[in-house]
């Protein structure tokens, strides 16, 4: 990771850019694969298993028997970990309802919004080179609170043409048993056109790489929705010398193992701190296991030093991250001037990866500068808010000369004679 010394606002957004996807080329990858699904179905998915897997399945789906195996292939103290986890992370989104809002806005005119849960979903499970059984979690528990009919989750094989136990397990304690040996751009395409095996689904979520994203991206030109765009993994930490700068590194570096275009980046207002960090992530680099994976994604990093906390908001705001670390010493005051960011993780012992895993919030975020507009995945996420309105005769004769004059003056005639009519109607028969 370079150091840099504050860097001036104008230069900030090349200094920080994230890691660049060649677009056009990825598409040109992509799209095929999109065809090649809607026209065969289930015969290109096995095709593409073969192909990019490695393995000739038998089935699409997995069985019962799979299933029922899964939790045995498992150590006891981590399915006690992914229940602990489950209860979390349900516990936060179920306190996320909405109850139905009614509001009589003027007398007789009743207006209503209310939840309604998408009736098919997605989920996309990562396989390849972690199994992120965590993101079952994220996406299937608010899938099951909101009430989803239809939950389909695809995610990779591996070589033998299993699933992960862990990501088994799991999907069976939410109830999700719709479970698809598909992974890639291939997964996202039966997702969007439904196949043999696979039902088409109304919305699709779920990280992914640079291919599954690009998939998803397209999926929304055939009127499926997807959860947000999203790139690779990302943190941001901001710390001042109140900071354990050995957190500060562990932090850093657990963004950096996800991939190599993962990209952290370092704010602090002390250039000896930020060489304390620097050389606690070089210790700590050596010990892990993925350690070539993050060496890649430091080269993506970078250490900012500015002189105020102004400076450092600004271009806190201005990055956008999908996960910000704040451990400084007036945290309060500093939380209080974040504006855009994924989710916030707030002092010296507060961890990104807690809420990767179990604290609650969920960890499916928007990615490379997406913060700025996009929420993270949250029980919201799998239910459309529909409104309803009510007018009674009463209402009518208070709201509708109002729509009529609005309606005479855009000169829609037929909207101004829907209202007109009714009242003539109540003025005729004196109701």
């Amino acid at each position: 990771m370079k150091i840099l010394v504050n860097p001036g606002p104008s230069s900030w957004k090349k200094e920080l850019a994230r890691p660049v996807f060649k677009t056009k080329e990825i598409n040109k990858i992509v799209k095929p694969i999109l065809r090649k699904v809607k026209r065969s179905g289930d015969k290109s998915l096995y095709k593409f298993a073969h192909e990019y897997d490695h393995v000739d399945l038998d089935s699409l789906l997995v069985d019962d028997t799979e299933i029922k195996a899964a939790a045995a292939a498992l150590a006891p103290e981590l399915r006690e970990a992914i229940q602990t986890a489950k209860a979390n992370i349900e516990r936060f989104h179920a306190a996320q309802f909405n109850p139905e809002l009614v509001e009589e806005v003027m007398p007789g005119v009743i207006c209503k919004r209310k939840s309604v849960p998408i009736q098919k979903v997605g989920l996309y499970i990562p396989g390849g080179t972690a199994p992120l059984f965590s993101t079952v979690l994220m996406l299937g528990v608010p899938a099951k609170l909101a009430g989803c009919k239809e939950i389909v989750l695809c995610t990779p094989p591996n070589r033998e043409g299993k699933v992960h136990p862990a990501i088994l397990f799991t999907a069976e304690l939410i109830g999700i048993d719709k479970i698809v040996k598909v992974g890639g751009a291939q997964a996202i395409a039966a997702l969007t056109f439904g196949t043999e095996s696979v039902p088409a689904v109304d919305k699709i979520f779920g990280p992914g790489n640079q291919f599954v994203t690009a998939a998803k991206q397209l999926a929304t030109k055939y009127g499926v929705a997807i959860d947000m765009p999203a790139g690779p993994s990302e943190v941001l930490v901001y710390a001042d010398e109140s900071a354990i700068p050995a957190f500060v590194a562990a932090d850093l570096l657990s963004q950096a193992e996800h991939g190599v275009d993962s990209q952290v980046v370092l704010v602090t207002h002390s250039e000896k701190f930020a060489k304390k960090v620097l050389k606690e992530v070089d210790s700590q680099l050596g010990d892990l296991s993925r350690k070539d994976i993050a060496k890649k994604a430091l080269n993506n990093s970078v250490a900012v030093v500015l002189d105020d906390q102004e400076s450092a908001l600004a271009l806190i705001n201005a990055y956008a991250p999908e996960h910000l670390i704040i451990a400084v010493e007036n945290e309060e005051e500093v939380v209080a001037g974040i504006v855009n960011a994924g989710s916030v993780f707030i002092g010296n012992y507060t961890p990104e990866s807690a809420g990767d895993y179990a604290s609650g919030t969920n960890h499916t975020l928007p990615t490379y500068g997406y913060a700025k507009n996009y929420s993270g995945v949250s029980l919201d996420s799998f239910v459309k808010k529909i409104t309803y309105q009510k007018i009674t005769e009463e209402g009518l004769k208070n709201l509708g000369p109002t729509v009529e004059i609005m309606a005479a003056n855009e000169l829609l005639d037929a909207h101004k004679n829907a209202v007109t009519i009714r009242l003539n109607y109540l003025k005729k028969n004196k109701l």
